[in-house]
């Protein structure tokens, strides 16, 4: 049985996240994103986004940070937390599809995902599992 994350860990996994956002490169959207992955042997893997004139090639800060950690032969891990700022009108703002499916190759169903928002100083964190998130994967398992 995985052994829960201290608060400790969460903290520093969500500081992370944060400053990882402080090198976000988004001068079209200027939306800010920074996302930071614990292993399994306890380092902290972090991205940002990063976005592109041709928006096609833009990557998210979800997918650089467990795409940093699986090149640096990390490929299980304990939890992801995401920060971004406050968007009128939304508690929170969750990873984009195409991320939901990376995550989904590379974490258990049940993982923990802390999404956390920036509105000024204050940082409020939503706590959810990937299969909350992510409920249908396109996977090796799926039936044919």
């Amino acid at each position: 049985m995985e052994k829960p994350l201290t608060k400790q860990e969460i903290s520093d996994l969500l500081d992370a996240a944060q400053q990882a956002r402080a090198n976000s490169y988004s001068p079209y959207s200027h939306f800010k994103v920074g996302a930071a992955v614990l292993t399994q042997k306890g380092a902290i893997f972090t991205g940002t986004n990063i976005e592109n004139a041709s928006y096609g090639l833009t990557v998210c800060a979800e997918r650089n940070a467990i795409f940093a950690a699986v090149g640096a032969g990390q490929r299980r891990f304990r939890a992801l937390a995401l920060i971004t700022q406050k968007l009128p009108g939304l508690a929170f703002n969750s990873p984009c599809g195409a991320c939901r499916q990376v995550m989904s190759e590379f974490m258990a169903p049940t993982m923990p995902v802390f999404i956390a928002v920036l509105d000024g100083a204050k940082r409020t964190v939503y706590k959810k599992q990937l299969k909350d998130l992510m409920p249908f994967p396109f996977d090796k398992f799926s039936e044919k």
